[in-house]
């Protein structure tokens, strides 16, 4: 599993920075406006919103000797690490149209490793306990990723008296060259199970009403709302921390650094939850905490124990929303598949990235143009309006919590559990065995 999850460390190096460091360190350090890194951040995120079920899609018909995910996880390896490259080491004077370029590409890479890779993590555990233990190491990994790549910018500064723009070129070193070796460790030390039987070939109709299914749809609307509220204080963490708490770059980094510790902690918390209370009641339980967690901020007293405190509790519930709600995904492809007779977990991960990816566009673009909009200067920090530093502090705080709210009541009305998922599992396999797959005919999927 360690092996397996290991890729995920470089791809969260790479994603965690563009939208939290990069932002803030094109406005502050290279002069690109406000509005140009809104616009570009916004306009990719639309781009990714029909690439990912794309490339789901495209993994869900793709049949090579090599294996069905492992050419593509090679296929973007490549794309990824030129992307980073020029995002991480881009020069002084860059546009809002290089900007968007590079990060085009940058997200075509990370889409088609991570598409493959998160479909073959439900291929190889198909029981509904084992799915949340296979996704919390995923997400482990990928919260170690994302604390090793905040530990940077302090630590270069510390033992190497390195400045901030320094710190963020050795995030794209990092993942330049922590990326290949994942792979590569990945590929040759998982075995990539054989391929579903196909009952009869998908059509496009088949693809366009599984997206319509009522179960798919509640899954995807929690997506967004749980998985836009991080992605919103994220944008704005340093902003809030240096405009409203006086903190610097470095020591803001440092609590975002708790933070992803708390999520660390926190992912193996939830996939056992998931499995005990089933994976919606779960994750209900972890939106309502980082609510809760998210709110405590515009209340908590100043100095550095509160700040302490309330990013390591906001930071616990961080890993619910990408374990349980894969793991309650690859429970749908599999009702799905005995449903219709054809392996769609490709395509219906895809959705469920993208999903979240509409939230993600909307979030940084809102954000920072908000922000522009009432005022709100960089350069300023504690100095802006009184305007300004209270749209700052709502959007960082009450906007994430209220979105976390609204997403624990609607994944209260998820209805597959462990009993329902058993006995589908029972069903493939008495279909799928060589006994029953001469007599087994599917029926069509609703």
């Amino acid at each position: 599993m360690a092996a397996f999850a290991l890729p995920c460390v470089p791809v969260a190096a790479m994603l965690m920075p563009v939208v939290v460091y990069l932002p803030n360190y094109y406005a502050r350090d290279l002069g690109v406006s406000l509005g140009a890194i809104g616009l570009a951040f916004g306009v990719v995120r639309l781009f990714d919103l029909w690439l990912d079920p794309t490339l789901g899609f495209l993994i869900d018909r793709t049949n090579t000797r090599f294996g069905r995910f492992k050419p593509w996880l090679v296929a973007g390896l490549p794309i990824a690490v030129l992307a980073v490259w020029m995002l991480f080491m881009a020069p002084p004077g860059i546009s809002g149209s290089y900007i968007l370029f590079w990060l085009v590409l940058g997200f075509l890479g990370q889409s088609m490793a991570t598409m493959a890779h998160v479909t073959w993590a439900a291929r190889i555990a198909p029981e509904y306990g084992q799915r949340a233990r296979v996704f919390g190491w995923w997400q482990g990994f990928t919260v170690l990723g994302m604390l090793i790549v905040l530990a940077m910018p302090p630590l270069m500064k510390a033992s190497f008296g390195l400045d901030y723009g320094q710190g963020v070129r050795a995030m794209g070193w990092f993942v330049v060259l922590s990326l290949p070796v994942a792979i590569i460790v990945a590929l040759l030390s998982v075995h990539e199970p054989a391929a579903p039987p196909n009952a009869r070939p998908a059509t496009l109709r088949q693809y366009l009403d599984l997206a319509r299914r009522p179960s798919v749809m509640r899954l995807l609307g929690a997506d967004i709302l749980v998985g836009t509220g991080p992605v919103i204080a994220g944008t704005l963490f340093f902003f809030y921390f240096e405009a409203i708490r006086g903190w610097d770059r470095s020591e803001a980094g440092l609590l975002l650094l708790l933070y992803f510790l708390g999520a660390l902690f926190g992912a193996p918390l939830w996939g056992f939850l998931g499995q005990k209370l089933g994976k919606h009641r779960a994750l209900a339980i972890a939106a309502v905490a980082y609510s809760a967690a998210q709110l405590s901020v515009l209340i908590a007293p100043a100095g550095i124990v509160w700040g302490i405190i309330t990013m390591a509790l906001a930071g616990i519930p961080y890993s619910a929303g990408p374990i349980l709600l894969r793991a309650m995904m690859a429970d749908l492809a599999d009702e799905e598949r005995l449903a219709s007779g054809v392996d769609r977990s490709g395509l219906m991960f895809g959705l469920l990235s993208g999903a979240v990816k509409i939230g993600s566009a909307f979030a940084v673009f809102a954000s920072v143009t908000a922000l522009e909009l009432f005022g709100f200067s960089a350069d300023l920090a504690g100095d802006n309006t009184p305007l300004a530093l209270t749209v700052l502090s709502v959007s960082f705080a009450a906007a994430p919590a209220l979105l976390g709210l609204a997403g624990a009541a609607l994944i209260s009305g998820h209805r597959m559990d462990k009993a329902a998922h058993d006995a589908i599992r029972r069903a493939l396999d008495a279909r799928e065995s060589p006994e029953g797959s001469v007599a087994a005919e599917p029926r069509s999927g609703p």
